[in-house]
C-alpha cells in the first residue's frame, strides 16, 4: 500500500523519516518540492560530480575511479554536457522504516526536457543521503538547478516488516553522507 500524504506526516513526525521537511508542496518559481498527495518531492543539492570520459575508455562499476568525474559545487545550476550524466545527492536526509520500501521517479519537468533520474530503491533500513544519476539524454547541455526538486519518491509499506532489513545487511550503501561512487565488498566484508 502506498503511503498518503498524511502518513508520510505521521512517520516524519514519530521517526524522522525525511529532514528537512516540508509539509505542502513548493511550486512558485521552481521546480517544485515537497508533501505531494502520496509521495515526496525530493531536491537535488548543490554538489554535482559531472563525468567526463577524458582519460577513460570503460566504465567498470568494480573499479570506478573518483577521476572520472569533474567536481562542481554551484549555488545555483550545474551544467550537464551532451549525452552525458553526473552523479548529485538529495538535499533530503532519509530513515526509512523496517516495514517500507520506496520507489524513485524523475519529475516530469526535467523528463520532458530529456533528462532522466535514475535512484534506485531506498530500502527498509536503510538511511542517508541518496546519491542521484542524472543523465542528459539531449545533444545540448542541460540545466540541473541545485536545491530545487529533481524526483519524486513513494513509500510502500510492507505487509508486515521485514525478516533482514538493509541495517541489519549492514548494507555498503547505509548511512551515505555526500554523494557515493560505486562500491562493491571486498573478501574481508568491507566496501572498497
Amino acid at each position: 500500500m502506498v503511503l498518503s500524504d498524511g502518513e508520510i506526516i505521521e512517520r516524519v513526525r514519530d521517526g524522522g523519516m525525511i529532514e528537512p521537511f516540508f509539509d505542502h508542496l513548493v511550486s512558485q518559481g521552481v521546480v517544485s518540492y515537497g508533501l505531494s498527495s502520496y509521495g515526496y518531492d525530493f531536491r537535488v543539492a548543490d554538489e554535482f560530480k559531472v563525468f567526463s570520459n577524458v582519460n577513460y575508455t570503460a566504465v567498470d562499476p568494480k573499479a570506478f575511479s573518483p577521476e572520472a568525474f569533474v567536481d562542481i559545487v554551484t549555488p545555483d545550476v550545474c551544467i550537464i554536457p551532451p549525452n552525458s550524466f553526473a552523479l548529485a545527492r538529495t538535499v533530503e536526509y532519509f530513515r526509512i522504516p523496517r516495514d517500507i520500501i520506496t520507489v524513485c521517479l524523475g519529475k516530469s519537468t526535467y523528463a520532458r526536457c530529456g533528462i532522466i533520474l535514475n535512484v534506485t530503491p531506498f530500502e527498509p533500513g536503510w538511511e542517508g543521503h541518496a546519491t542521484l544519476e542524472i543523465s542528459n539524454t539531449t545533444p545540448l547541455p542541460a540545466k540541473i538547478y541545485a536545491n530545487e526538486g529533481i524526483g519524486q519518491v513513494l513509500f510502500l509499506r510492507g505487509s508486515r516488516e521485514c525478516l533482514t532489513s538493509y541495517k541489519d545487511r549492514k548494507g555498503k550503501y547505509d548511512r551515505q553522507h555526500g554523494i557515493v561512487l560505486p562500491r562493491i565488498l571486498g573478501s574481508d566484508g568491507a566496501p572498497r
